[in-house]
């Protein structure tokens, strides 16, 4: 489907979200919330999970008790296919996912039958972008370095990501060297349970590159274990002391840009009062300065969107990654 026809459809989505205002009174929450993060603890959904219930609790914004529930396995299948079928009318318990939810849609191994039309996307909350890492003591010194190697011979270069092939870890590294015209299948990626594997990996020896965000890698690069070469950001991330000096990958010849959204949802057939008013409670905390800051540390941009928002991303995001999906002969 063209882009222009996309973007147009989505224009015209069915009034099927709640206004904020217009049932956010009529409810609240009168036991334990439970916020599931469909990963394990310590990854980027658990941070966002862990950050909104600390935020929520210290500024009063949600006053009933906030538990954080980590649901891993499948790259955020598991998680989210259980959320939308047995809370699909939980009033109390909220769902963190990230772009590998629409990704696991839409790709033909590791299939999920949960989108976006299978929950409520109740806000988007920030954006994270990709890097490609090294070690510090590479011989890699730029992201054509390291691409030109890979393009001169594709077994000379072992790459590492947090996640299977079809993943956004994944796409991440293969839409780069696929712009330098290397061989996909002839390029080595191993992957791991997680980035935290995977650095591991990286550090001691296994592979020459990495795949990650930066909320992940940011700590290694102070650390002074780790160089990123490239991040997928459109501009530099001017705002950031740490990676405002990294270039883009466009800056360096390729034209790839990507991008991990993380959002906020709640089942499908939860109260209209009750989607008012989670909805006007996130809105409450993300123009918190306390939020604003916790992201600032962690990397990450804050990126809100709300339900209706949130749900002409999503949509838009499925047709655009599906197009990326049949070029690379990984749809479903």
């Amino acid at each position: 489907m063209k882009t222009w026809t996309r973007r147009y459809l989505i224009s015209i989505i069915p009034a099927l979200f709640v206004s904020t205002g217009a049932y956010a009174q009529d409810w609240a929450p009168n036991k334990q919330v439970t916020i599931v993060a469909p990963a394990g603890a310590g990854g980027g959904l658990d941070m966002v999970a862990r950050t909104m219930a600390k935020v929520f609790d210290a500024k009063k914004i949600v006053t009933q008790p906030i538990t954080v529930e980590n649901k891993p396995g499948g790259g955020q299948v598991t998680g989210t296919v259980e959320f939308a079928t047995k809370e699909a009318r939980n009033d109390h318990k909220l769902m963190i996912a990230s772009t590998p939810f629409i990704l696991n849609h839409i790709k033909r191994d590791g299939n999920s039958p949960i989108g976006p039309d299978q929950i409520y996307p109740l806000a988007m909350l920030q954006v994270d972008y990709g890097v490609i890492a090294v070690r510090a003591d590479s011989k890699f010194k730029t992201l054509k370095e390291l691409v030109d190697a890979v393009k001169a011979n594709p077994a000379s270069v072992q790459f590492l990501g947090g996640g299977a092939p079809g993943t956004w870890d994944h796409l991440n590294t293969i839409l780069v060297v696929r712009k330098a015209g290397v061989d996909t299948k002839a390029f080595k990626y191993n992957s791991y349970n997680n980035g935290g594997e995977a650095l591991t990996a990286l550090l001691g020896g296994h592979g020459e590159a990495m795949t990650s965000d930066v909320s992940s890698i940011k700590q290694y690069v102070q650390a002074g274990k780790v160089r990123v070469l490239g991040v997928s950001s459109p501009t530099r991330l001017a705002e950031d002391d740490v990676m405002k000096s990294v270039p883009t990958y466009k800056e360096q010849g390729f034209d790839v840009t990507t991008a991990n959204w993380r959002g906020v949802f709640v089942g499908k057939d939860v109260s209209p009062a009750a989607k008012a008013y989670w909805g006007k409670k996130v809105a409450e905390l993300v123009a918190t300065p306390e939020w604003k800051e916790e992201l600032k540390k962690q990397g990450v941009l804050n990126e809100y969107k709300d339900a209706k928002g949130f749900y002409a991303h999503l949509k838009e995001e499925l047709g655009d990654y599906t197009d990326s999906y049949k070029e690379l002969g990984m749809a479903k």
